[in-house]
């Protein structure tokens, strides 16, 4: 079984994707730290290479690469625009694909940033200062990426729920049981 977490920057892609893979027995992937293996760089160089199709379509080559593991796992993917680069593992019959959801606001309260490292830190104080904008921000990345995300047909609404009871909610509703 294979479970592909779809969803903007900061709704929790890594977060539940470790946590439900833990749970699960299974092995788990983010892309962004595969991208950054993979590629020898920090994100913030990756998203300076080339257009964002070609960028894309590298993301695109490593989920393929990951899908070829036959084992059980859970990979968190960052916003792709160009959704031809995954949605021919999205109607596998061994995948469930799921876009996690939450309000702007929701997604706000989890906003971390990241240095030129790819170091993650908070500043509470800076967010909040301009938490106007960051908001306006999240909501254009959900607009932005609707389009792409439209044929992931699992809407996971995690109503800034905790960790754990979003993974009790993934494996109920969509019936896993651990290996």
């Amino acid at each position: 079984m294979t479970i592909l977490l779809f969803g903007v920057s900061n709704v929790g892609k890594t977060t539940i994707g470790e946590n439900l893979a833990q749970r699960l027995g299974y092995l788990f992937y983010d892309l962004d730290e595969e991208v950054k293996n993979h590629y020898d760089t920090t994100l913030g160089e990756f998203v300076k290479m080339g257009t964002l199709n070609e960028r894309d379509q590298k993301r695109g080559l490593l989920i393929g690469k990951i899908m070829e593991n036959t084992l059980d796992k859970v990979l968190a993917i960052p916003p792709i625009y160009y959704n031809s680069n995954f949605d021919q593992y999205i109607s596998k019959k061994d995948v469930i694909a799921i876009e996690l959801q939450d309000s702007p606001e929701n997604i706000f309260k989890h906003l971390v940033f990241s240095d030129e490292n790819d170091g993650i830190y908070k500043d509470d104080e800076y967010k909040n200062l301009h938490k106007k904008y960051f908001i306006s921000e999240i909501k254009k990345d959900m607009a932005c990426y609707k389009s792409s995300f439209s044929k992931v047909k699992n809407k996971f609404h995690m109503n800034n729920d905790s960790v754990e009871i979003v993974i009790q909610r993934i494996i109920k509703d969509y019936n896993l049981t651990a290996e």
